[in-house]
């Protein structure tokens, strides 16, 4: 019988609220430069991905130009940080869940489209740094989601099985690479939905229909 093993989380959405975050941030960024972007556009277009192809869509769609992407990118990351350290703060059902289960043996890991500065600080300020083995951000990869690049080298580095892991996912973006990694895919709409007693319910589905 397959058990699962393995945990991954995506941050944005699933473990920390900072979609308004890097709304906020970006369009503070762009602004300076008399571009901006509405709610529902962030929301339905280009949530999930990595800042640099936010970019590159607006590049192609709006003509933003090229040569400025560097320079919004570090301002965006500038504005981003700003927000994390006046916003992040440690959820208790968060920390009961991955205390739980990192006490039930299972392994943990956050794969995310941010950059690893961004992730090693959220991960801090919400005090869960303790609980997870590693982070893959979209430093570590060539190509971000919606490629399974990133959740396919986590599973590579946990040493399982796809089906011997669990991803938890919020976006459209994220779900496509979820699903193309070969795992199991848990799909939440908001933070509050990533407790102990959903994952563990999820688990069990999951485990249940690996045993058919």
């Amino acid at each position: 019988m397959t058990k699962i093993k393995a945990i991954i989380f995506d941050m944005d959405g699933v473990l920390i609220e900072a979609k308004d975050w890097h709304y906020e941030a970006l369009n503070r960024a762009l602004k300076l430069f008399g571009m901006e972007i509405t709610r529902y556009e962030h929301l339905t277009t280009f949530d999930g991905l990595p800042t640099k192809d936010k970019l590159k869509m607006l590049s192609l769609e709006r003509g933003l130009p090229k040569s400025l992407h560097s320079f919004i990118n570090e301002l965006k990351q500038q504005y981003t940080m700003e927000i994390v350290y006046s916003l992040c703060k440690p959820r208790f059902h968060h920390e009961y869940a991955l205390s739980k289960l990192k006490f039930e043996g299972y392994k943990m890991t956050v794969c995310s489209n941010s950059i690893r500065n961004s992730i090693e600080v959220m991960m801090k300020k919400s005090a869960l740094e303790n609980y997870l083995d590693f982070y893959i951000s979209n430093e570590d990869v060539k190509k971000g989601k919606p490629d399974p690049e990133m959740y396919i080298k986590a599973i590579e580095r946990l040493k399982l099985n796809p089906k011997e892991c669990m991803i938890v996912e919020d976006n459209e973006n994220g779900i496509k690479a979820a699903r193309a990694s070969g795992a199991n895919v848990m799909i939440v709409e908001e933070v509050n939905e990533v407790n102990y007693e959903n994952i563990k319910n999820h688990i069990f589905k999951f485990e249940k229909e690996l045993k058919c």
